[in-house]
């Protein structure tokens, strides 16, 4: 099946997978978020498919605004669903592929000090997951 993504879509997905990164940044604020960032960044940079290409392309469309944790999931977490709700129409692979690559980047950066993973990084990593489920946005928040 071929999937066809708009600027727009692209875009959204942009936001959305790093916008993951950039919340679990934020719920590492007393840590190291600079590490929890460059983790998941890495590996989104590591995903495949149509995905890939996408979080690979060189774009400034990845525009996040706000200047807290709560604000910044205003626009990440109906994002991700977007996202996945878009994928699944047109390719449930490509939409599992989204979302393994999402899973993926928010492990990466909640392990960004080589051991446990603080409570507020396990929340955060909690709310991005349930927003991939599409089906319980409005719980994550």
């Amino acid at each position: 099946m071929t999937v066809t993504l708009t600027a727009q879509d692209q875009a959204t997905l942009r936001i959305a997978a790093y916008g993951a990164v950039s919340l679990m940044a934020a719920a590492d604020v007393a840590g190291k978020p600079h590490k929890a960032a460059t983790g998941g960044s890495y590996a989104l940079h590591s995903a495949t498919g149509l995905v890939g290409h996408v979080l690979a392309a060189k774009s400034n469309d990845i525009k996040l605004t706000g200047k807290t944790t709560a604000e910044l999931a205003d626009q990440v977490l109906p994002a991700l669903a977007a996202t996945i709700s878009l994928l699944e129409q047109q390719d449930q692979a490509e939409a599992d592929n989204f979302r393994s690559a999402v899973l993926v980047a928010i492990d990466a950066a909640a392990r960004a000090h080589k051991g446990l993973v603080s409570p507020t990084s396990a929340e955060m990593a909690r709310k991005i997951t349930v927003a991939l489920d599409t089906t319980g946005v409005a719980a994550a928040v």
